[in-house]
């Protein structure tokens, strides 16, 4: 990945350091400032009664995939708003792919969406919209 350190060293600590990544086995697999791409695998401890992925996960993972991208400047950044539309059921093992791309960043308020969509066929999963507050102080050194 060619980007710069900073921009790394963010991402390496959201990744390490926030445990629903674990939880969910999700995996960041390429960043860049304002945006993240992050994959999971969906597995049995995902799944709600009826046997579909919980959408609760799907948001967590469009949230985090929200926080590496907001956060990948190296300033602090926090959800002051999200939304979630679903639009497809996800089922056990398919791969999901949680793509966030920065619309716009000012200087205290930015926005993002974050498509989540099922690696093998394209199709979209859910739709979320964050907006995310600079806190004005960094968490990574330069």
């Amino acid at each position: 990945m060619k980007n710069g350190s900073k921009v790394k060293r963010a991402v390496d600590y959201i990744s390490k350091n926030d445990r629903l990544f674990k939880f969910l086995g999700a995996e960041v697999v390429d960043f860049a400032p304002g945006y993240a791409r992050l994959e999971m695998t969906v597995a049995d401890k995902h799944l709600n009664a009826v046997g579909v992925c919980q959408g609760g996960v799907i948001f967590t993972l469009a949230d985090l995939a929200f926080a590496v991208a907001s956060n990948s400047y190296g300033e602090l950044v926090l959800a002051v708003n999200c939304d979630i539309s679903y639009i497809k059921a996800a089922k056990l093992g398919d791969v999901l792919v949680a793509e966030a791309k920065e619309h716009n960043r000012g200087s205290r308020l930015s926005h993002y969406l974050v498509e989540v969509f099922n690696a093998a066929t394209g199709e979209k999963v859910a739709l979320f919209k964050g907006v995310g507050y600079n806190l004005g102080k960094g968490f990574v050194e330069d």
